[in-house]
């Protein structure tokens, strides 16, 4: 845990009372703060209670003369309406900040970043895994993993390495990157950010602050990062810039084009050297990871070394068995159609569990890949209207929830027998409706794949 002694004396207030909002109180605590808690479920608030903290509502008069409103990210701060206690925080003049920007002005740190619509968590673990082989200091934190405010407290030669959400961006006006990486922007979150053009602008932020000895890593392969990049390449910062693509050779850049990692427009490497990571989109996942730990100072094969003993991420294109033959794979991560089409593109036989709480535009952008589902077991709110999008092209049964598709899916694949068959979980969805978080479903679908498993070698 990293006490927040700059707080000292101080009175911040917290809401949201999940795993960073506790992370921010036991920590401000320690720092000698006085804290006020809230959240909207009493579950939480009675969590926050057995870990030794008081709560009360936060409203004008709680929060008057807070030094800030430290606001989980989860939290509408502007769309479609700012919360309760956001617009309190407003009209008494508090400051509404996230946990990383209490990290910042802790600590001054030396801070990599990473965003994007999609892959940013592959990529930050996959650059945490690559600059600990080189015998680098680095904390792992940000929307992935520990909450930032429970990372170890490195020293001057130390740097946190985290991963940023549209949302925590939005909450860390301090924020400034020595590596800033920035993936992609697709749709996604436009309840919270009202157009694409907000949530981009919101996303162009990991850049900010950047100076002489800062590297900006983009890719560019999508009209609103290459109008970003443009935007770089004028502003004259004085920070060092590489493009990336998946997409197209760069003279000057990263690519991973057609199977072939390329730096300068030099090819370095092939992709099957890297099997943990399969799909065009690992290739710029790749690629910005083999920018980023250039900028940290690597060489060459050092970094691709570090990559091939990459195990991969959970809950990401993760294969956590096979049954008949049939490989079973945990992609509860794709939580919008973009992230599950990246996985519906690495097979070519698909029993897909899809479903949820759909975000907009459902799944018609995955229209040229229905080729390549065998056959869809639906599940969640979302079922129905998949299935309508599904018509006639698509095979297709609503199975109501988890268990139930895995049975089918597996029942119909024993029957096919089709060859390289895979049952793919990748839903296109957010979890809520049935799970308390991705995480929880990837969870469930391990826990009945190896429970079927079991049973088969029983047997």
């Amino acid at each position: 845990m990293i006490a927040l002694r700059h707080s000292k004396g101080s009175t911040h207030a917290v809401f949201g009372l999940a795993r960073s909002g506790l992370a921010t109180a036991r920590a401000l605590v320690a720092g000698g703060a006085e804290v006020r808690l809230w959240d909207d479920n009493e579950a939480s608030r009675l969590a926050a209670e057995q870990a030794g903290f008081k709560t009360l509502p936060l409203n004008d008069a709680t929060l008057a003369g807070c030094a800030a409103l430290v606001l989980a990210p989860g939290v509408p701060l502007t769309h479609p309406v700012p919360h309760d206690c956001v617009a309190a925080a407003k009209r008494v003049g508090v400051p509404v900040i996230g946990d990383v920007e209490l990290l910042l002005r802790e600590l001054s740190p030396v801070v990599y970043g990473i965003t994007g619509t999609n892959g940013k968590s592959t990529t930050t673990a996959l650059l945490g895994h690559v600059l600990k082989a080189a015998g680098r200091s680095i904390a792992i934190g940000g929307n992935i993993g520990v909450p930032v405010l429970d990372l170890e407290c490195l020293g001057d030669d130390g740097a946190y390495l985290l991963e940023m959400s549209s949302f925590q961006i939005d909450l860390t006006p301090g924020w400034q990157a020595r590596i800033a990486v920035l993936l992609n922007i697709t749709p996604d979150h436009l309840d919270r950010h009202g157009t694409m053009e907000n949530y981009a602008a919101i996303k162009a932020r990991i850049f900010q602050g950047q100076a002489a000895g800062d590297t900006a890593v983009i890719g560019i392969d999508d009209d609103f990062c290459h109008a970003i990049y443009a935007d770089l390449v004028n502003e004259q910062s004085g920070r060092a810039i590489c493009a990336i693509s998946a997409e197209q050779i760069l003279e000057d850049g990263i690519s991973a084009v057609n199977g072939v990692l390329y730096e300068q427009g030099v090819k370095v490497a092939e992709l099957s050297r890297f099997p943990a990571l399969p799909g065009k989109h690992n290739g710029q996942n790749i690629a910005a990871v083999f920018a980023a730990a250039r900028a940290a100072g690597l060489e060459a094969e050092a970094i691709l070394t570090a990559i091939e003993t990459f195990p991969g991420l959970k809950h990401r294109l993760q294969q956590v068995g096979s049954i008949d033959g049939i490989a079973c794979i945990n992609d509860s991560k794709a939580t919008n159609a973009e992230a599950a089409e990246k996985a519906l593109a690495c097979f070519e036989t698909i029993y897909w569990i899809a479903g949820g709480k759909a975000k907009e535009g459902g799944i018609a952008l995955l229209k040229p890949l229905f080729p390549r589902i065998r056959h869809a077991f639906l599940i969640g709110h979302a079922a129905n209207d998949f299935a309508a999008t599904l018509g006639r092209d698509v095979p297709h049964t609503i199975s109501g929830s988890l268990e139930p598709a895995i049975d089918q899916a597996l029942a119909l694949a024993r029957r096919e027998k089709l060859k390289n068959a895979v049952l793919l979980l990748s839903p296109a969805c957010a979890s809520y409706d049935q799970f308390k978080s991705f995480e929880h479903r990837g969870d469930e679908f391990i826990r009945l794949i190896q429970e079927r498993q079991a049973k088969g070698a029983a047997a």
